[in-house]
């Protein structure tokens, strides 16, 4: 075999090696647990105890380049936060440019006073921010209401409103550097029952879903906002979940 067919052998195989580790787990604490899922994307997760539910896992996303991130949802709470924000600085040495919660309940923003303490910029759906503060908790500092893009390292992410579901703010956050869409609490884990519908409005919610199915039809990888990711089967799942409704 000639020498450059070696080289492109080698190369190959050492990609695909590499591609089979992932999703790999780079943190764990008693709090947070941080899991890569693609090469410039990981899920963070954290805890938060309810009264119905019991302890739920609660994810986010960390969209990341170069030596920049952001960060799609907050830990459930200040301390997770804080391990969150020193893991992305310290570990994998990037900058936090901004932090995203997808809308206004504790498993979304939960954490956001740490990230404020850091002088990180906060952004949320205006929607989001009216919710927050009529809450009496911590709110995003800045927002929108359509959709937001940020340049990320070479790459950029997005947050965008589609429509009501889980809760009348709810924004999706997408990477297309990696195919990734943070669906947050719209979008459920397969085999999930409905979940917490208190400030839901689950006549959209199937409509809403089948315009973000539409809006981001490259999808590779779907983060819901509670459990297991998967790929677009999420998204059909959620919306026959409700369709009924």
């Amino acid at each position: 075999m000639k020498l450059k067919g070696i080289i492109f052998l080698i190369f190959c195989v050492s990609f695909s090696v590499f591609a089979q580790k992932l999703p790999v787990e780079v943190y764990h604490s008693a709090d947070l647990v941080v899991v890569q899922i693609a090469p410039h994307t990981f899920v963070h997760t954290s805890y938060l105890q309810t009264n119905d539910f019991g302890k739920v896992a609660c994810n986010g996303m960390i969209a990341r380049d170069a030596n920049e991130a952001l960060v799609f949802d907050t830990p459930t709470n200040d301390k997770s936060a804080e391990e969150l924000i020193n893991f992305i600085e310290k570990k994998l040495n990037c900058k936090i440019k901004a932090v995203v919660p997808t809308h206004f309940h504790d498993d979304c923003l939960g954490g956001l006073a740490a990230f404020h303490a850091h002088k990180i910029p906060s952004f949320g759906h205006s929607k989001t921010i009216d919710l927050a503060k009529a809450n009496k908790t911590a709110y995003p500092q800045n927002g929108f209401t359509e959709t937001i893009k940020w340049n990320v390292g070479a790459k950029f992410a997005t947050a965008t409103f589609l429509g009501e579901g889980h809760t009348k703010d709810n924004v999706v956050g997408y990477f297309p550097s990696d195919n990734v869409l943070f669906g947050g609490c719209l979008i459920k884990e397969m085999q999930a029952t409905k979940g917490f519908l208190g400030d839901a409005n689950v006549k959209d919610w199937s409509a809403t879903v089948r315009k973000v199915k539409q809006a981001f039809p490259s999808v590779k990888l779907v983060i819901p906002g509670h459990g297991q990711i998967g790929g677009q089967e999420l998204l059909d799942y959620t919306i026959n979940l409700f369709k009924h409704e």
